[in-house]
């Protein structure tokens, strides 16, 4: 796997090394659970800049990746996204690191204000404050 600036130029081949990679992009992981502590998925997101990136893995064939505006509120099921990936794990993630950080102007419309952080679901229904770092 090789990167050019802040974009992945490989294709990845396995889930562990686009979890690595992600992690290194500043992604942090939750795992929502359902009422009996059973863990329904493994989700990553990421606040930069006026976006919030997030990823959802179900199973190996079925993730999805999303852009969404910062201003959104709730981030697992959006009003809004401004990019969209579904299908297996490997593609999902090459496509999601593929993403550039910066927006270009007039490639996407992402309100100005930027992105301070986002909820995420938590344990037993509640749900938490993933600050922007």
């Amino acid at each position: 796997m090789t990167s050019s600036g802040d974009t992945i130029t490989a294709e990845i081949t396995d889930i562990e090394s686009g979890l690595q990679e992600l992690i290194h992009r500043g992604y942090q992981f939750v795992h929502p659970c359902d009422a009996n502590g059973e863990v329904l998925a493994v989700v990553g997101v990421r606040v930069h800049d006026n976006v919030v990136d997030v990823v959802r893995l179900n199973a190996e064939d079925d993730v999805v990746a999303t852009r969404l505006p910062g201003t959104e509120e709730d981030i697992l099921e959006p009003e809004v996204s401004l990019w969209r990936f579904a299908g297996d794990a490997a593609t999902v993630l090459t496509a999601l690191l593929a993403l550039p950080d910066e927006r270009t102007p007039g490639s996407l419309y992402v309100p100005e204000t930027a992105a301070k952080g986002c909820w995420v679901p938590g344990r037993g229904g509640t749900s938490k404050w993933l600050a922007a770092s």
